[in-house]
């Protein structure tokens, strides 16, 4: 490449020229929408001196709150065991140990969508002996169209905004050069927030309640924020200054 040649490139401009200008703007969407899903989490325990007889009433007790959690039909979406576990605990017994007890566990997550059922069935679950109820945790679907309103009405601030740049300026927008997706965030299912709300059930009735069992939860469903937001580089007419 000869010396003339080199001359006649011309290098990158990243912000405009004064025939073409660019604008670079921020968009930012906040929306507030109620949820979509409640997860409920359910440890359910046994103990016994005996190895056998502890595993037995831990299988017993699961068995049980499978049941009652799966007489809800529809209203549960999803229902999976996490954690199992058999603990020996051990004790001093002269020079040596010995073991004095056993303790189990099993971990249950229930996802649900019908509200209204809610709060009859952590009432219930929360009835069972040696049972422990933890949430409701509220989330939107990963796929909820909640996320794809949030990031549209960003891409639409971002041009609104250039715009009033540009009639500022007395002139107007001509072209998009860039649109950049610089993340959407939501406070959508965190792992275990301690977020116990008093919740809302309706009048609906699920399953049967044992004669004398607790009145069930009136939970309300934590409302959820949305945020999403944009970078957009624009040119513009050039403006008579």
């Amino acid at each position: 490449m000869t010396t003339a040649d080199t001359a006649d490139v011309q290098p990158a401009v990243p912000y405009g020229t004064p025939d073409a200008p660019r604008i670079a703007v921020r968009g930012e969407a906040r929306l507030e929408v109620d949820p979509e899903i409640a997860r409920i989490g359910v440890t359910v325990s046994a103990r016994g001196r005996d190895r056998r007889a502890a595993l037995e009433d831990l299988t017993r007790r699961n068995a049980a709150v499978l049941e009652l959690v799966k007489s809800y039909g529809d209203a549960v979406e999803r229902l999976e065991t996490g954690a199992f576990s058999l603990t020996p605990e051990l004790t001093k017994h002269g020079k040596g140990e010995r073991i004095r007890t056993y303790h189990g566990g099993v971990r249950v997550t229930a996802e649900l969508t019908d509200f209204t059922a809610l709060g009859e069935l952590t009432t219930r679950l929360a009835d069972v002996d040696l049972t422990r109820v933890d949430g409701p945790w509220w989330s939107l679907r990963r796929d909820s169209p909640t996320y794809r309103e949030a990031r549209q009405e960003a891409v639409r601030q971002a041009v609104r905004r250039a715009r009033e740049y540009a009639e500022a300026l007395g002139t107007t927008l001509a072209a998009l050069v860039e649109l950049a997706d610089i993340g959407a965030e939501a406070p959508a299912a965190p792992a275990y927030p301690a977020a116990f709300g008093r919740a809302r059930t309706g009048g609906a009735a699920f399953g049967s309640a044992e004669p004398g069992a607790a009145p069930a939860l009136d939970l309300e469903p934590q409302r959820q924020h949305v945020y999403a937001a944009v970078n957009a580089r624009f040119t513009m007419a050039p403006p008579r200054l």
